[in-house]
């Protein structure tokens, strides 16, 4: 089953990366826009912003951002109603994006508006945020119709050559490609996985890198549909875009595939979105994941905090 992306549609991008990606998506799609975060230098004029106080807390926690976005629930809500689509942009190694993408996407379900999540997922040398990201992770493909997944380890381990920079270029590319083609292809309503290359390389080698990386998220066995996305594609010869379909279409059930005619750049490379039926890493990620959220005591509301501000005193 695939999601249907109905307009009017709202952009929503969380924290710094996200709302970098969310501006960029706005002019593709031509949609509205609205940037969520708890550090004011992310706000930007060019879209609705909402700040997440935490008063004079410097450097707050998942907990304590999460708790003071339930604070503005009502204004996240107001601003959602009337949208029959929501986009949601975040980055789930960062602390805000960890700590509100659960919130968030809670509240679009609630306002029944369909929502389709982007998220990024942190490397594995990010020891203190993998735990925060599965979490949020989970919660947020609960709550959402459509789940898109961009691992940054499995994009390093592909090619243990390019910096952490150099993974951000290339994953914040590969999803505004998965993004812009929203309006004219389809996208399963499952968890998808975006698997791509670094630049430079020819064709071949790029969808080699792909399968790498893909196979780094998910055992063969759970990519139920993979859509390819040929990049630069009226610079590759037809012969070479038919073979590598027809070799897509041998290592998966089923496969589409998408030639990117409007691509000005003059580097060729394959960006795959392939849905995933079944166990993934980011499965393990959280060590209690396993247990179902019906046989879970505090499911309902995400783990918090706020300043309560008592006034207690030292008895000893």
């Amino acid at each position: 089953m695939s999601f249907q992306v109905k307009e009017p549609v709202l952009i929503i991008g969380i924290g710094g990366v996200g709302s970098k990606l969310a501006l960029q998506a706005k002019e593709s799609l031509n949609s509205d826009c609205m940037v969520i975060s708890n550090d004011k230098k992310d706000l930007s004029q060019e879209s609705l912003s909402i700040h997440v106080s935490t008063d004079s807390v410097v450097n707050p926690s998942v907990q304590l951002i999460r708790g003071s976005t339930y604070k503005v629930e009502d204004e996240i809500k107001s601003k959602i109603s009337g949208y029959s689509t929501v986009i949601l942009m975040s980055n789930l190694a960062g602390k805000a994006g960890s700590a509100m993408a659960p919130v968030i996407s809670e509240i679009c379900k609630k306002s029944d508006a369909g929502l389709i999540s982007f998220a990024i997922m942190p490397f594995k040398y990010e020891k203190d945020r993998i735990f925060n990201s599965g979490v949020s992770l989970k919660r947020v493909r609960e709550n959402s119709e459509c789940t898109v997944v961009l691992d940054n380890d499995s994009l390093l381990e592909s090619n243990p050559d390019l910096s952490p920079k150099s993974c951000y270029e290339i994953a914040n590319s590969a999803m505004m490609h998965v993004i812009e083609s929203l309006g004219t292809s389809e996208i399963s309503s499952e968890t998808n996985v975006i698997s791509t290359s670094k630049n430079g390389q020819n064709i071949e080698d790029s969808l080699r890198d792909s399968l790498k990386m893909l196979y780094g998220n998910a055992p063969p066995n759970s990519v139920k549909r993979s859509m390819l996305y040929v990049v630069g594609g009226n610079n590759i010869p037809v012969g070479v875009i038919n073979s590598i379909t027809n070799l897509t279409a041998g290592i998966v059930n089923e496969s589409n595939s998408q030639i990117d005619m409007t691509s000005e750049s003059e580097d060729s490379k394959v960006v795959m979105l392939s849905s995933i039926q079944g166990m993934t890493k980011f499965d393990s990620y959280d060590p209690l994941g396993m247990i179902p959220h019906e046989n879970t005591l505090d499911w309902s509301t995400p783990d918090c905090s706020i300043d309560c501000e008592l006034d207690l005193y030292q008895l000893e």
